[in-house]
């Protein structure tokens, strides 16, 4: 048996070396790297690396998310929401994500359609390079910022990067209108958490008080004034009037 195995072994041995000759005796390329014009004036490039730029820009996806999107407004007032009612983890973090997300793609629809229609298909349909189709993508998102941006905020950034005083916001680069788009919205999701904030700030108040006069110092106002903040909450309501203050706030603006 032993004498099997060795030879079994020798076998295996000499076929692995045929076959490692036989590739490298192949010249070796690298066509993931591949680079070829596609005379318009542009360039085009291999699958692989496609591929790879698409792998690549799924990482940066969440970022996007929250630098380019309405998802940063929403998830913060949905906090703030959770925090004045005072019910701790409920609903939990997942439920305000997803909703979160689903009131995103709901906001964001005209803007990818638009991206759809004058990136991606003409891309797909191999009428435009992967330059053109990336410029293309990023119009309706700088649109979409523009409008929900504070001048004072573009300023802001400007001044800060020493640039020269640019002409009109839509030249504004990029790079400063995405810090610029998300401070305008951390502004406005505070203003509307803080609207939010007010009826059970003074349901609280009211309970506390009661208590108060009542001698009853070792109970928690908390736990008395819950279920009136929930039952106020649910007599208005209240999550389709914050969903669909949420939404007119992009789209009055």
């Amino acid at each position: 048996m032993n004498w099997n195995r060795l030879a079994l072994a020798a076998v295996a041995c000499v076929l692995m070396t045929s076959a490692c000759g036989d590739v490298l005796a192949e010249p070796a390329t690298l066509e993931a790297f591949t680079i070829t014009p596609d005379g318009k004036g542009g360039q085009s490039y291999s699958v692989k690396i496609q591929i790879l730029a698409l792998m690549t820009a799924l990482t940066v996806l969440p970022s996007i998310l929250l630098s380019m999107t309405s998802f940063t407004r929403i998830m913060i007032v949905l906090a703030i929401l959770r925090q004045a009612l005072g019910t701790a983890q409920t609903p939990n973090n997942q439920v305000l994500l997803g909703l979160s997300l689903f009131l995103t793609l709901f906001i964001m629809a005209p803007v990818l359609e638009k991206v759809n229609e004058q990136a991606v298909q003409p891309y797909l349909k191999e009428e435009i390079a992967d330059s053109a189709a990336l410029e293309r993508a990023v119009l309706p998102f700088r649109e979409f910022m523009l409008r929900q941006t504070r001048e004072t905020d573009l300023e802001l950034f400007v001044r800060i990067s020493g640039r020269a005083a640019i002409a009109s916001p839509e030249e504004t680069p990029l790079t400063l209108l995405a810090p610029a788009f998300m401070i305008s919205e951390l502004k406005t999701a505070f203003q509307m958490g803080f609207l939010l904030f007010l009826p059970f700030l003074i349901i609280d108040l009211v309970v506390a008080t009661i208590l108060m006069s009542m001698g009853m110092m070792m109970l928690s106002p908390m736990v008395i004034s819950l279920p009136f903040k929930l039952m106020l909450f649910v007599l208005v309501d209240g999550w389709a009037l914050v969903v669909e203050t949420l939404a007119a706030s992009f789209f009055a603006e």
